[in-house]
């Protein structure tokens, strides 16, 4: 078995290099996902097809997105934003939140969608990928556009997460503690910081 390759270096990207966040069609912890992304310097956003239709119906529309964020939309067969990768735009890529089936394509390499294809790419340019798991414990309370509903998670889905742990350059959070502890991390390695203003 080869051993994997190390992660890129610090070096190896733009000065200006950014946090390419991306956002499936889950809804939980979508609010507190996207103000983690408000506080991080330098995040740009993807959106699958899902993750576009879910927004907003939780109050994130496109326009209040773009207020923060440059938006890229799941809207190319072959997910052509996807290059920036190559070129060292990116330092890390971020899902959060992932859906189980976000979660299945990215563990059995299947890249068909703008962040599954992200979360490829970065894993074939050695660049760390950090992967908010929504279904992780044996019983999940979610909230709805309409309101909280208990979750019971199938033994695939953790099968899954756990394959997908198992990858090199791969951080699998599995709480919102989990996804700010692995953001502070990065930070720290990119010898960065959290944004402390308000706006």
């Amino acid at each position: 078995m080869t051993q994997p390759t190390p992660a890129r270096r610090l070096d190896e990207f733009k000065p200006d290099a950014r946090f390419a966040w991306c956002v499936t069609g889950s809804g939980h912890m979508l609010d507190e996902s996207i103000e983690l992304a408000r506080q991080l310097p330098g995040v740009d956003l993807f959106l699958s097809a899902a993750g576009e239709e879910v927004l907003p119906l939780y109050g994130l529309t496109l326009a209040k997105l773009r207020e923060h964020f440059k938006v890229f939309r799941d809207n190319s067969a072959s997910s052509v934003p996807v290059g920036m990768i190559y070129n060292g735009e990116y330092h890390t890529v971020v899902i959060a939140p992932a859906t189980s089936n976000t979660v299945a394509k990215c563990a059995f390499g299947i890249s068909d969608t703008l962040p599954t294809n992200l979360y490829a790419q970065a894993g074939k340019q050695c660049v760390p990928g950090i992967v908010f798991a929504c279904d992780t414990a044996p019983s999940v309370i979610t909230q709805t556009p309409h309101e909280w509903v208990e979750v019971r998670p199938r033994a695939i889905e953790f099968e899954n997460v756990e394959r997908l742990a198992r990858f090199a350059h791969t951080t699998v959070a599995r709480s919102l503690d989990d996804l700010k502890a692995a953001l502070d991390q990065r930070l720290s390695d990119l010898k960065l910081a959290w944004n402390t203003s308000s706006s």
